[in-house]
């Protein structure tokens, strides 16, 4: 028999008993069907050995410039 052990849904945080779940690590089917629905849209990528670096500094370029545009509609 397995220990009871709770953690968090990594799609929602709920906190479910893990070895009761069929869905794990997800809580539910829901849960575990976003998280699917994510990989199929590319939302969730796995970097390149040796671009992880660029991938860095092109999402903080990006931030920036949403800052940006962010910043210049509160000016119009």
């Amino acid at each position: 028999m397995n220990k009871p052990l709770k953690v968090k849904c990594p799609q929602c945080n709920t906190e479910f008993s893990y070895y009761e779940s069929e869905f794990r690590p997800f809580c539910t089917e829901r849960c575990q069907q976003i998280d699917l629905g994510h990989w199929f849209q590319e939302t969730y990528t796995v970097p390149e050995k040796g671009n992880v670096q660029e991938e860095v500094e092109n999402e903080n370029q990006q931030t920036e410039m949403d800052d940006e545009e962010h910043n210049e509609s509160d000016y119009h």
